[in-house]
């Protein structure tokens, strides 16, 4: 009977653990975009030579330097995606890109990815240049979640359920959004968007 119930227990946990993580835009309820499902990038246009590739619901690189750069603009939004690095990647989320053509951290926000990064201050969960994370999370080896949400000039990030960033910041009011390849291997899935106009 207590084997009966451990199973029962395991399983009930494991539905409830599924059912919590949202894999589309009809999870994450209305006005969600899927911007990337694992099958196109239509969404996007690459800049930079990074070899980007599809496979398994996944868009990876593993050599090169670019950026895949959303077609449309974003102001005020928020936006939730998975990502897995090893130890030395080198990645990041840019956000309200100013110039789509050349993007840099100092033209958008950057949200970090880059655990091994020389000068720890915008390691992974902070925004370059804006605010470092409030906790240190290790990203390399796993999968991860980023929610990211930029209304007005209020910042906010999210690292794995745990808040990394609350920040003001108004440097940069709406532009494309900009997933990033620059070092390692680098690995998006589930990327989505929503307006908050």
């Amino acid at each position: 009977m207590k084997s009966f119930s451990a199973v029962a227990l395991g399983l009930l946990v494991f539905c409830f653990v599924s059912v919590s993580v949202p894999s589309s835009a009809a999870a994450q309820g209305s006005g969600w975009t899927t911007l990337f499902d694992g099958s196109s990038l239509a969404a996007f246009d690459a800049i930079g030579d990074a070899n980007w590739e599809l496979a398994d619901g996944i868009v990876s690189a593993d050599s090169g330097s670019g950026f895949l750069v959303t077609k449309s603009s974003w102001g005020n939004f928020e936006m939730t995606l998975e990502f897995w690095v090893d130890e030395p990647a080198n990645s990041g989320i840019f956000i309200r890109c100013a110039d789509p053509s050349t993007v840099r951290d100092t033209n958008s926000y950057e949200v970090n990815i880059y655990d091994t990064r020389a000068d720890q201050t915008y390691r992974t969960g902070g925004i370059v240049h804006i605010a470092a994370p409030a906790s240190v999370i290790n990203s390399g080896g796993h999968w991860n979640s980023y929610r990211i949400r930029a209304e007005g000039s209020r910042l906010r990030v999210t690292l794995n359920g745990i808040e990394t960033v609350d920040a003001r910041d108004d440097q940069f009011a709406q532009g494309p959004i900009a997933l990033q390849y620059a070092a390692g291997t680098v690995r998006f899935r589930n990327v989505l968007v929503r307006s908050l106009d």
